[in-house]
This record gives structure tokens, C-alpha cells and sequence, in this order.
């Protein structure tokens, strides 16, 4: 069995989209705001160092029971300790990672394209991170944003091989247009500014964990 999933906030923690401030403190920040999952996405530095960054943010993530996941880097997963991994279309295979990781972690996909959303296999796959949503200037991207409408196509889509599927929205996404993502179909959001480029990173995700938290209260009552 995988840790537990919480989808609702999901912090997506980029060094070159922090304000050049310790990767560690602004983890623990977004946990104290209410952010339920932190992904350590580092495309750039050598491994040795990714790893020291990722073994800090673990530690600092511990005393909130907040899940750390690495982007696309299994052997960083595997080296911390992390809970899991998120691959994209162009890195590892998810069965082989699922092969590498063992039964207990935590994998996450990105789905861009209705044939993508085909492939997503439950038991290998533990959630599906769909988009890009809104235009976003944290990842170059030759997908266009697909919008609430597109994103909850592509939710129906994966929903009806795949009932309940737990699933976030990503790129573009802030305190402002959160709500369209919910109601799309989706049980989080997945965000790198609005939290982290934020002069204070524990109100803004305060903030959006109350957007999100209304956003699902209204759809389960609805």
C-alpha cells in the first residue's frame, strides 16, 4: 500500500522559482499553510547536490507528515528516502519505476493528451496530474492550456476507465482560478508560484488550502 494521498495542495517546489531562499524553510513554510504534498522539482543541479536538497526538505517536512515526491528522479527517491516520484511523458517508464520503488510509494503522472489519460494503469499509477490548465511561466511547455472546460474532458476521460481516480490540476494554477480546477473534477491543485514566489509562503498557502477546502466542500455537497 502507498502512503496516504492528499492531492488538495499539492506544493511543487522548483529552486529557480523560490526567490533563491533555503529550499528547506520554504518546504516547511507551504507545510505549516496547510500544503499536503511537496514535490522537489530541481532540473538543473548535480545529482549530489539534489540529493542534499532533497534529504533537507524530508527532514524539514517530517514533523507535518507531509509527503516529499521528486520530479522524475528515481535514484534522488531512492537515496532520501522520499515517499515517491512524479514522471512526466519523457521520463521513466511508471512500471519500471513502480519495479525500482516497491508497492509503497507514492507515483504521480502527467497527463496532457486523451491518450494519455488512456494509458494510466491504477496499481502502478497512484494519481494523474493533468493539464497544463492555465498558461504558466514555471515550465516551458509545447502543450496550450487546455482550460476548466479541457480539464474536465480529460478527467471524464480518465474517470470512466478509472472511477475516483485521484487526480490534480496543474500549471497556471493560483488562489484565484483554484476553484475552476475542483470543479472541473479534480481533488487538488498542483502549484509552484502562488505558493513559493510569495513574500510570505505560509499565509499564501493558508490561502489556498481555504479556496481549495470551500471548492470541495461546495462540490460534495452539490
Amino acid at each position: 500500500m502507498s502512503p496516504p494521498l492528499d492531492l488538495r495542495v499539492y506544493a511543487v517546489l522548483d529552486p529557480t522559482r523560490c526567490r533563491e531562499r533555503p529550499l528547506a524553510a520554504m518546504a516547511a513554510a507551504a507545510a505549516r499553510g496547510g500544503a499536503t504534498l511537496v514535490q522537489l522539482r530541481d532540473k538543473r543541479t548535480r545529482t549530489r547536490e539534489v540529493v542534499a536538497a532533497a534529504r533537507a526538505v524530508r527532514a524539514a517536512l517530517e514533523p507535518f507528515a507531509v509527503p516529499l515526491l521528486i520530479n522524475d528522479r528515481v535514484d534522488v527517491v531512492l537515496a532520501v528516502g522520499a515517499a515517491g516520484v512524479h514522471l512526466g511523458q519523457d521520463d521513466m517508464a511508471p512500471e519500471d519505476a513502480r519495479r525500482l520503488l516497491g508497492r509503497k510509494a507514492i507515483i504521480g503522472a502527467t497527463v496532457h493528451h486523451p491518450d494519455e489519460a488512456d494509458r494510466i494503469e491504477s496499481g502502478i499509477v497512484d494519481y494523474a496530474g493533468i493539464g497544463p490548465v492555465f498558461v504558466t511561466t514555471s515550465k516551458a511547455s509545447e502543450d496550450p492550456p487546455i482550460g476548466p472546460a479541457g480539464l474536465a474532458r480529460l478527467v471524464a476521460r480518465l474517470h470512466g476507465r478509472l472511477p475516483r481516480f485521484p487526480c490534480c490540476g496543474i500549471a497556471g494554477i493560483t488562489h484565484l482560478n483554484a476553484h475552476e480546477v475542483i470543479a472541473a473534477g479534480t481533488d487538488g491543485v498542483a502549484v509552484i508560484a502562488d505558493i513559493f514566489m510569495a513574500d510570505d509562503v505560509e499565509a499564501a498557502t493558508r490561502r489556498l488550502r481555504g479556496v481549495v477546502d470551500e471548492a470541495l466542500a461546495r462540490k460534495e455537497s452539490a
